[in-house]
């Protein structure tokens, strides 16, 4: 696999890191038509669009494609309802292009802002009240006002009734109001989460009188009345779902929008298998495919469309950090606990082979969960880490305070014997013994692992770690369910392991509670999927939240990469630095993706591009 396709996104961005100095941001007090944690904009007032953005681009035509990300209550596989900020029920992919938020995100900033339906933004000297004023333009699609009232009611009730991961990263949000129509009033605990203010404005605002008369927490197939560039089109759950370019959106023309959202019909297909999805490609019954298998990209583009040009192939370059992709552990459960149990799994997992032999070569091996970043620890600790380390001395494995944990090379032969005999060690020294041929818990029972899979593409990469188990006397095995029942355990945390892929924020802080503090560790539904609860990385990522420069944040983040390697809560896996991409040859595109946006800006920034449709119609 290229990466897998479950992307659990932290924040508002894609981490990185050098500050951006075109304008600086007026201080405190001052009206601001932008936001970033740092105060540093690349865009001033009077910009005219996003310098990615063809500002030209044509309207027209159609997108089709396949999901390749998820957020709050979605699947990759199907779909059920159209609420898709609340916990309950598989929501519809593109929902998020229904609504229009507060301010919108620049993809070439790590984490700027600039306005939306909000035209600016007011900060209190203490910085705990920001003070939004809105656009009279701003019109939902029933050509009722977009007032305050409305970005207050949707603030509180996401943060009471939202999606847990909604409900965490709002945990400093004390309260919203308005005053009056123009006029939003959000105002935030001391010692808030530095991320928490772009968080509030990247949410959608829903219209309070269409929920006065219906309840928000519930899963519905009623299209929710919003404000964004597209309204529910066409749908048949499980099947697929359009949605169709609002042609009179009250924002088309706001500088963050010049050049965006150009197809008068996005539709996503759902497939409940990937192989079927390729198939249904090649049959043209979707226009854009991101490949997330290096085995199908390796040896199945070669079908005719590809070689007669009708169907183009492109690997773009991903400059975002990868996250952190792997099996995660549950260390909830009694059989996972000592540490030296997880350490030995990891032990027995053969990379190079499995790269070598099911994924061509395709991939680099993950480390950290800040992959690609200059967030990765590295080496011993610096002065400034220790600094934040050294309270935790005694309390924490003493590796932390020196070279962080990597994960074994393997001699590729998917059986390496050294790292099986290092493994088999590590599990004597736990107590658990070989008896009968099975290796045994200290209370006498087998260890047994269950593999926990949605999607049968993924079982290859199990085989040769599950085959190594067994010669640790291991009884492994692989558990494959669908979509809506996948989710289900794994939000109840009813699994021994399981793969998914975190995507970090550019400036992350609050957003790290939901994948590894110990309060996330006991919500239903959160990202920490294997069960941290660390006093230490708890104060690690209160360091990055109240971190006032980025090398303080880098230091934190650093610190904390130390203490989760040492934990050894999962097997990581892999990462790639490319989007290989195929399409139909209708589109065009911006010669590069924003660096900091998550994907290729598909179909966002692309367009239909008239002469290439025309021809490929004459040579079907």
């Amino acid at each position: 696999m290229l990466s897998r396709r479950h992307v659990l996104g932290l924040g508002i961005g894609a981490l990185s890191v050098p500050l951006l100095r075109t304008a600086r941001a007026a201080g405190p007090g001052s009206e601001l038509h932008g936001l970033s944690v740092f105060g540093d904009l690349k865009y001033s007032a009077d910009f005219h669009h996003f310098d990615y953005v063809n500002p030209d681009a044509p309207k027209g035509g159609m997108f089709s494609l396949i999901p390749s990300a998820r957020a709050y209550n979605q699947s990759f596989f199907t779909f059920n309802s159209l609420n898709a900020y609340i916990l309950k029920g598989e929501g519809a992919q593109g929902m998020d292009t229904t609504f229009a938020a507060l301010m919108a995100r620049a993809g070439d900033e790590p984490d700027a802002m600039y306005g939306l339906v909000a035209k600016s933004v007011q900060i209190s000297p203490d910085k705990l009240t920001y003070r939004f004023t809105l656009r009279p333009e701003a019109r939902f699609h029933d050509g009722s006002k977009v007032t305050a009232h409305d970005a207050a009611f949707s603030l509180n009730t996401l943060k009471a009734k939202g999606h847990p991961l909604i409900v965490v990263q709002l945990r400093d949000m004390l309260n919203a109001e308005a005053p009056d129509d123009a006029t939003l009033v959000v105002t935030f605990a001391e010692k808030r989460a530095r991320d928490v203010p772009l968080y509030v404005a990247s949410l959608p605002i829903f219209s309070q009188a269409y929920y006065s008369t219906r309840p928000f927490d519930e899963s519905t197939l009623d299209a929710p009345l919003g404000s964004g560039p597209y309204k529910v089109g066409k749908f048949e759950v499980n099947r697929f779902i359009e949605f169709d370019r609002v042609k009179d959106w009250w924002a088309a023309d706001l500088p963050v929008n010049r050049g965006s959202y150009n197809f008068d019909i996005v539709r996503y297909e759902f497939y409940r298998d990937r192989d079927v999805a390729f198939e249904g490609f090649t049959s043209r019954n979707y226009l854009f495919r991101e490949e997330f298998t290096a085995r199908i990209w390796a040896t199945r583009y070669d079908f005719p469309a590809v070689k007669d040009g009708r169907v183009k192939l492109e690997m773009l370059p991903d400059e975002t950090p990868s996250g952190g992709q792997g099996w995660f552990i549950n260390t909830r459960r009694d059989k996972f606990k000592d540490p030296r149990v997880r350490e030995a799994l990891i032990y027995a997992f053969d990379f190079e082979w499995t790269n070598k032999t099911v994924m061509y070569g395709a991939y680099a091996r993950t480390r950290s969960p800040f992959q690609n970043s200059d967030m990765v620890a590295e080496g011993p600790p610096s002065a400034e880490e220790l600094k934040l380390l050294e309270p935790f001395r005694g309390q924490v494995p003493e590796e932390v305070f020196g070279e962080p944990f990597v994960p074994p090379v393997s001699d590729g032969s998917g059986q390496d014997r050294t790292l099986l005999r290092k493994a088999q060690q590590l599990l004597q020294d736990a107590g658990l013994a070989i008896k009968d041929g099975k290796r045994r818990l200290p209370n006498g029972e087998v260890l047994t692992i269950e593999f926990l899979l949605d999607e049968p593409s993924f079982q290859p990469h199990h085989a040769t770690f599950i085959k190594n188990l067994a010669l640790l006397g291991i009884d492994a095995s692989i558990r494959l369910i669908d979509a809506v029942q996948y989710r289900a355990r794994v939000e109840d945390f009813d699994f021994d392991i399981t793969t998914e892929r975190l995507s970090m924020s550019a400036t992350p802080g609050d957003s790290l509670r939901p994948y590894f503090s110990s309060q996330a560790a006991a919500t239903k539904g959160s990202y920490n999927l294997a069960g941290v609860a660390s006093p230490a990385i708890d104060a690690m990522i209160e360091k990055a939240i109240a971190a006032e420069t980025r090398p303080d944040l880098t230091f934190a983040c650093r610190a904390l990469d130390r203490l989760f390697r040492a934990g050894r809560y999962w097997v990581p896996q892999w990462y790639r630095t490319t989007h290989p991409i195929a399409y139909w040859d209708e589109f065009s595109h911006p010669q590069k993706p924003p660096r900091y946006a998550q994907g290729v800006g598909a179909p966002d920034i692309w367009w239909r591009d008239a002469a290439k449709a025309a021809k490929l119609e004459q040579t079907k």
